[in-house]
């Protein structure tokens, strides 16, 4: 019983006088790998349009049918192409961060981001919307006009 016991304490001295290997999570972020998958991000094009057509095979794509999406015709103002995504919706709850949307989108509109801070206080706050999917304007552009 006496020997468990001292090695316990021949451990504990070992390890007590080593450089920590903790981080200060709030303070310091961890960097992630590269191959991380984390919350979707919409991308924007060179103009600050979306870069979304609303061609639908990112809800198709999705094994967890997490995606939905309603297209609708464009003026010009809110994307170059001829649709865009009025309501585009990931359900947080459904997705598996497979990455199978980044895949399957034919404009590169869609991309898994580094985030990894994804709680959240209330059962409303489970589905992204497009609002907070989507990359914020350039500060040298403006705005695009949302129908």
């Amino acid at each position: 019983m006496l020997k468990p016991l001292l090695e316990g304490f021949a451990l504990t001295f070992k390890h007590i006088f080593r450089r920590p290997i903790t981080v200060n999570y709030p303070d310091v972020k961890v960097p992630m790998f590269p191959k991380y998958r984390g919350k979707q991000v919409l991308m924007r094009d060179e103009n600050g349009l979306e870069k979304c057509v609303a061609c639908g095979l990112c809800s198709v794509a999705c094994p967890a049918d997490a995606i939905y999406l309603e297209a609708a015709e464009n003026d010009g103002t809110v994307m170059a192409g001829p649709r865009y995504a009025s309501v585009y919706q990931i359900h947080k709850t459904r997705c598996i961060f497979c990455g199978y949307c980044e895949e399957a989108c034919p404009v590169s509109a869609i991309f898994m981001g580094k985030d990894y801070e994804l709680a959240v206080y209330s059962k409303d706050d489970f589905i992204w919307d497009k609002t907070e999917l989507l990359v914020p304007a350039a500060a040298d552009q403006k705005a695009p006009l949302q129908a």
